[in-house]
């Protein structure tokens, strides 16, 4: 077992008087049904749909890690509502590209895995976006298979001149995923069985091996517990600035359409 706090004290933390913030977004919240144009699958857990339309004029997505909700019919024929990323928007093509985790048992992933070219797809929002800005000059993005869309996202819109470091939690090497940035990238990919994602211990131990140095702002996303898990230790034993770190739990273990968006926010 590594030794996170001695692991810590050696590579040190991050302070800065000068922190981020959070510039919150308000979005007219506008349902959509759009055209699916596209159907990949990325990797074998990965599927992505890029849908056209008119009716995608005027859709905004402010922030990498924005949320818009995908509506489908669940299998008792009732409306199921799931939030998933916004991974690209594309204005002068009209076209919106969105990735769905593949796994078993959730309704929208049964969709997308049934989802044709001309099929209709659904969708609201996103609501709002909160976009981060300030004197960062390292990204350090770290998250689970449902968070790839918005590391991706951050990645390719990261100008030249800053850094990423980003860990992603996947089942495999054929799960890992290319992201093209004009920024300076490390990808360090974390293998664990899809199982597993809701044990925090693999994640720590890859996050004890980060240098965190200053101006790194720290973003994750993940299971509630892990990416809990995951803040307090960089805030608690690695002495992170709160101020420089988001958390969220993209979903909840045990709970459908459960989330926890601003973990440890005042």
């Amino acid at each position: 077992m590594t030794d996170h706090t001695t692991t810590s004290a050696a590579i040190g933390t991050t302070t800065t008087a000068d922190a981020p913030v959070i510039r919150r977004m308000r979005h007219d919240t506008v349902r959509r049904t759009l055209r699916i144009a596209q159907v990949v699958r990325l990797t074998p857990n990965m599927i992505r749909i890029v849908a056209e339309g008119p009716e995608l004029a005027g859709f905004v997505s402010g922030a990498p890690d924005d949320h818009v909700k995908i509506f489908v019919e669940g299998a008792d024929g009732e409306r199921v509502m799931r939030d998933y990323t916004p991974r690209h928007h594309d204005a002068a093509a009209g076209t919106l590209t969105i990735d769905f985790f593949d796994h078993e048992g959730g309704p929208v992933s049964d969709w997308a895995r049934a989802a044709k070219v001309g099929d209709p797809i659904s969708i609201g929002g996103p609501r709002g976006s909160q976009v981060i800005e300030g004197p960062i000059a390292h990204w350090l993005l770290v998250g689970d298979e449902t968070a790839l869309p918005a590391i991706g996202r951050r990645v390719e819109e990261l100008p030249a001149g800053v850094s990423a470091t980003v860990i992603g939690a996947v089942p495999g090497p054929a799960d890992e995923q290319a992201f093209a940035s004009a920024a300076t990238v490390e990808t360090r990919w974390l293998h664990r069985d899809a199982a597993a994602a809701t044990d925090p211990a693999p994640l720590l131990a890859a996050l004890a091996q980060v240098d965190l140095a200053p101006n790194t702002f720290v973003w994750i996303a993940a299971e509630a517990a892990v990416a809990r898990a995951a803040r307090e230790y960089l805030v608690g034993e690695r002495g992170l600035d709160k101020r420089w770190i988001k958390a969220a739990g993209y979903w909840v273990a045990g709970q459908a359409d459960s989330s926890a968006k601003n973990l440890g926010e005042d």
